[in-house]
């Protein structure tokens, strides 16, 4: 064999010798860092994919503590519920004692000023209770939002409700009173402590306007519930009265349409004397649901006697020639219950039960606050009663809003055990990509060690080749 310059087994031996001890420090980096990926160049895909899971863990480690600031809200406006509740029982206490007539004036004057300081102490409870800044029981905000989930509008709404003495307790009591029919929206109604739902379009199926709005709508959504609240509702007929009939023609350009049928060509005498006009009504009743007669004063009459709405609209000189105006007429609505009955105005402040057209005008259940916590005046034998069943009402809210937090405490504790497992399943995506196996990097450790120390000893033994060539030298 001869002898060169270039030593070619050494820088062999060197360069097995190098990659063996990249080797081995990277054996070593990882069993000392416990991660397979240390940088891109170990895996960049694998990188990739565990940086998003690790983004999606961190979140939904954040959104178990939102979970849990959302508890503690709920406990906390629970807890100061309870002690509404507590200051209310003993208001309703007071009210039986002064509802006794073996009281003189001076001792229900006592029973009055007690009252009084209690009522305080709701409205103080009510807007002093907050968490973080948050009032849930002040009705100063209408909901929250907890974000409880690692992404985008993972959120969920808690409803705060408003327990001060001038909403809690507030209702109007209705006996055997017609109201006129008006739409309702998604909590704006309890009958008897149950929430009427909204009323809907599809509710009408006879009316050609405003459904949603009309009687047979508001009866049908109040009876849906009658098994709770023991009220059931009966839609009245609509009934709409004009104008004296002035007479004239009924043509194409001049015409009245009435629950969408057309009435035109012919003429109308004044005051209707030959029966046209009511003929040509009548002659579609079937269709329209409405028929026509003329009172006492000579001023048309439309009826609907299903409570259908009745839509006119009188195009050109119609409304002089028939005396019917462009309007839509609902009906009236009648509750009726062997006890008494409840409405209660969860939104607080007034709602028109109804609206109607012609002589009938609106109905208002005027200003709950009329019969709140805050009115409660046990002076007299009457005001006690009043109190006692003001009292009993704001008992069945305080109730109803506890009810409500610990429902949502109960929604939330479910919510962190989904996000616990979440998480879980989250971490252990990761951890097979990114963690390393000790088992299989002992092995690979105990390889390179080997391999760098026999790299090492070749590496001399290459080496001995330069030293016989100086030794020829020499």
């Amino acid at each position: 064999m001869a002898l060169t310059v270039t030593n070619t087994a050494s820088a062999n031996a060197q360069r097995h010798l190098s990659r063996n001890t990249s080797d081995l420090q990277r054996v070593i980096e990882r069993l000392a860092s416990g991660s397979r990926i240390n940088s891109a160049r170990d895996d960049s895909a694998g990188l990739s994919i565990s940086t998003r899971l690790t983004s999606q863990i961190r979140g939904v480690g954040q959104a178990v503590r939102n979970g849990n600031d959302g508890i503690s809200l709920a406990q906390t406006a629970e807890s100061a519920l309870g002690d509404v509740e507590a200051a209310v029982l003993r208001i309703r206490e007071l009210s039986v004692q002064a509802a006794n007539d073996a009281n003189s004036e001076d001792d229900r004057a006592n029973l009055q000023a007690e009252v009084a300081q209690l009522v305080s102490e709701v409205d103080r409870i009510a807007t002093s209770t907050s968490y973080n800044n948050r009032e849930p029981i002040s009705g100063r905000n209408p909901s929250t939002f907890l974000h409880i989930g690692p992404n985008a509008r993972e959120t969920l709404e808690i409803g705060l409700v408003d327990a001060r003495a001038s909403t809690i307790g507030s209702h109007v009591r209705v006996q055997g009173v017609e109201v006129r029919g008006s739409a309702l929206s998604g909590g704006d109604v309890e009958i008897n402590g149950i929430e009427v739902r909204p009323t809907v379009a599809v509710d009408d199926t006879l009316s050609t306007a405003e459904r949603d709005g009309s009687v047979i709508a508001k009866a049908k959504a109040i009876n849906a519930v009658t098994k709770f609240t023991g009220v059931s509702a009966v839609a009245n007929r609509a009934e709409y009265t004009g104008i004296i009939i002035g007479g004239g023609v009924l043509d194409e350009v001049n015409f009245l349409t009435l629950n969408g049928e057309t009435i035109s060509g012919f003429t109308v005498e004044n005051n209707d004397a030959s029966g046209a006009l009511l003929s040509a009504i009548n002659a579609v009743a079937d269709t329209t649901g409405v028929v026509a007669s003329v009172d006492d004063q000579r001023r048309i009459v439309l009826t609907a006697e299903d409570g259908r709405n009745i839509e006119a609209t009188a195009n050109g000189t119609a409304q002089v020639t028939t005396g019917v105006s462009t309007e839509t007429t609902s009906g009236t609505l009648t509750l009726s219950s062997p006890d008494v009955i409840t409405l209660t105005l969860t939104a607080g402040g007034s709602i028109a039960i109804g609206h109607g057209g012609g002589a009938g005008g609106d109905t208002l259940l005027g200003d709950v606050r009329a019969n709140a916590l805050s009115t409660v005046d046990v002076t007299t034998r009457d005001g006690a009663n009043r109190g006692i069943e003001i009292s009993d009402q704001a008992l069945r809210q305080t109730s109803n809003y506890r009810g409500r937090f610990g429902a949502i405490s109960n929604r939330l504790e479910s919510v962190l055990n989904h996000l616990s497992v979440r998480g879980e399943n989250l971490s252990a995506a990761r951890s097979r990509i990114v963690d390393a196996d000790f088992a299989s990097e002992a092995a690979e450790l105990a390889r390179s060690t080997f391999l760098r120390e026999t790299g090492v000893s070749v590496l001399a033994i290459a080496n001995v080749t330069g030293n016989a060539a100086l030794r020829l030298l020499s």
